[in-house]
């Protein structure tokens, strides 16, 4: 609290709400298309926001997949706004979660797999999140269950029962960037010594049901989205 303080008054405004301003230009940006981001369904309809981060992830009939924000907005900008992947930078990505984000901010979470596709992921979560590997032989559960509640460099470990997932996207003081939950899986997979999968892969979608769904069945919300943390 006394770091968004300082920000504050030196600056005006949060580091992440800088990337809430990127992104709300991405999103209005046409692509070759023509067309912007307002054509894309993120779960309540086309163009509409309020409330859809707290949903995803979900399956979607159109890309016959499920997808959590960051995968929906990759799938989007190719098939409603032309865009082909090359030219879909990542952090371009990063900022529109961060505006798309900002209007769950607070939000109940409310990821409840019910569609057979759901159910699967949901399942691979949980697989992937007890399954060790890598040479340490280590598994997500050995952090966030074994010491949940404690700190690593002075970041709270907690589990998805805790309300693990709930303050991603997230500006990182420390690193001076913001992090979205793939970022932040990524960042454990390298953690423990394990390769990361490419982003929008089914991995990142899976832990990302599995925390989330997890998190929601025990009432947690939100936090301020775009989170500050260190």
């Amino acid at each position: 609290m006394r770091q968004r303080q300082m920000y504050l008054e030196t600056f005006g405004i949060l580091p992440g709400e800088l990337y809430v301003e990127e992104g709300k230009d991405l999103f209005f940006r046409r692509g070759p298309s023509g067309k912007t981001l307002e054509g894309c369904d993120f779960g309540k309809g086309p163009g509409v926001l309020e409330g859809v981060y707290a949903i995803l992830p979900k399956y979607f009939p159109d890309t016959r997949r499920v997808e959590d924000l960051e995968t929906r907005i990759h799938s989007c900008m190719q098939r409603v706004q032309g865009f082909r992947p090359e030219q879909i930078s990542r952090d371009e990505v990063r900022a529109l979660v961060a505006y798309i984000a900002s209007f769950s901010s607070g939000a109940r979470i409310q990821v409840e797999p019910k569609h057979p596709a759901e159910l699967a992921m949901y399942n691979l979560g949980r697989e992937l999140w007890w399954h060790r590997a890598g040479s340490r032989d280590m598994h997500c559960a050995a952090c966030h269950g074994q010491y949940a509640g404690r700190r690593v460099r002075l970041s709270p470990l907690r589990s998805p029962e805790q309300g693990l997932g709930n303050e991603w996207p997230a500006y990182r003081f420390e690193a001076d960037k913001l992090y979205t939950m793939q970022d932040r899986i990524a960042f454990c997979y390298d953690s423990i010594g394990i390769p990361a999968p490419e982003y929008y892969s089914e991995p990142y979608i899976a832990l990302t049901t599995y925390i989330l769904a997890e998190a929601g069945r025990r009432g947690h919300h939100f936090q301020e989205l775009p989170y500050f943390t260190r």
